[in-house]
C-alpha cells in the first residue's frame, strides 16, 4: 500500500504542478476531464449497454402513456407501477458497472482531497501541532518527555502541553516564512518527523501522519506512515480547511469535483456511444 500511494503521490503532484498557482477549479476541471471518461468507459465495458437502452426506452414509454391517458386513473397508476419496476431493473444493471468505478475513484479522491481540501499556512498564520501517543506508552502520572523542534522559517510560541486523557501533546507555531518545511518530535532516543508547508498555492498537505494500519494508508496517503515500532499513533498539524467557489457558491472541494464530473460525463456520453 505504501508503494501505490508514494506512485500516486508523484503523479499527481506532477500533473497538478503546472496548475499550483491558478485557481483550484483550473485543477479539478484537469482531472475531472479524464476521471469522466475513465468512469464512461467502465461503465460501457462492464454493463449492459442493450439492456439499459431497452429500460431507458420502457421508461420513457410509461412516461408518454401517462399523458396520453391523463383522465385515466386506472392507467396512470399502472404506468406509474410499470417506471418503478423499470427504475428497480435501471439500478441492478447499473450496480456492477458503477462498483468498478467506486474503486479507482477512491483513490483519486483521496488524492485530491489532499490537494484541495486544505489551504497551506500563510506568513504571520498560527497553527497547533499535536502529537498522541500510543496506549501505554503515556506515563501514569507526569508529563512525557516529548520535544518539538522546529526549522528556521517556524517560530514556536509555547511549550508543549500535556492532555492526559487525549494521550497528546500540544504546541502551537507561528509560519514566518514561505516554504517547505520538517518538524521533528523528539521522544526518548527516538526522532519523527513531519512535514509542513507555508503556501498559498496548491499543493499537496498533510495534516496528519498516522501509524500503518490499512485503513490510515486508504485514507490518509499524503505522507508516508510513521514506523511501526514508534510509540507514537500520530503528529497532526491544524491546516485550515480550503473552500472552492462554483457558480458563486462556496463549498467543499468535493461538490465541484463532481458537478464538474457530472456535466462532463453528460456531455461526453454521445460521443463515446456510452448509455448511462
Amino acid at each position: 500500500m505504501s508503494y501505490l500511494n508514494a506512485v500516486l503521490r508523484a503523479l499527481f503532484d506532477a500533473g497538478l504542478y503546472p496548475f499550483r498557482g491558478m485557481h483550484p477549479l483550473v485543477g479539478l476541471l484537469l482531472v475531472s476531464l479524464p476521471v469522466s471518461i475513465g468512469m464512461l468507459v467502465i461503465f460501457k465495458l462492464t454493463s449492459d449497454q442493450d439492456r439499459l437502452a431497452g429500460v431507458k426506452r420502457n421508461i420513457h414509454a410509461c412516461l408518454f402513456e401517462i399523458r396520453l391517458f391523463n383522465d385515466d386513473m386506472r392507467a396512470i397508476f399502472r404506468a406509474q407501477m410499470e417506471i418503478l419496476r423499470h427504475n428497480m431493473t435501471y439500478l441492478r444493471l447499473s450496480l456492477p458497472p458503477m462498483i468498478w468505478v467506486i474503486v479507482p475513484l477512491f483513490f483519486v479522491i483521496a488524492q485530491m482531497q489532499f490537494h484541495y481540501g486544505y489551504a497551506g499556512l500563510t506568513p504571520g498564520q498560527t497553527a497547533l501541532v499535536k502529537v498522541e501517543l500510543k496506549d501505554g506508552e503515556a506515563p501514569s502520572s507526569g508529563k512525557p518527555a516529548i520535544d518539538l523542534e522546529v526549522p528556521p522559517g517556524i517560530r514556536l510560541e509555547t511549550p508543549g502541553v500535556w492532555i492526559p486523557t487525549e494521550n497528546e501533546m500540544v504546541w502551537r507555531i507561528t509560519a514566518e516564512t514561505p516554504g517547505d518545511y520538517e518538524l521533528r518530535v523528539r521522544i526518548g532516543s527516538g526522532t519523527e518527523s513531519k512535514s509542513l508547508s507555508v503556501s498559498d498555492a496548491v499543493v499537496r498537505l498533510s495534516p496528519t501522519r498516522l501509524e500503518p494500519t490499512l485503513l490510515n494508508q486508504l485514507l490518509y496517503p499524503a505522507e508516508p506512515p510513521l514506523p511501526s515500532g514508534s510509540p507514537l499513533r500520530s503528529i497532526a498539524v491544524t491546516y485550515p480547511d480550503r473552500s472552492v467557489g462554483l457558480f458563486g457558491l462556496e463549498g467543499h472541494w468535493l461538490i465541484a469535483f463532481f458537478v464538474l464530473m457530472m456535466v462532463l460525463a453528460l456531455a461526453l456520453r454521445g460521443w463515446l456511444g456510452v448509455t448511462i
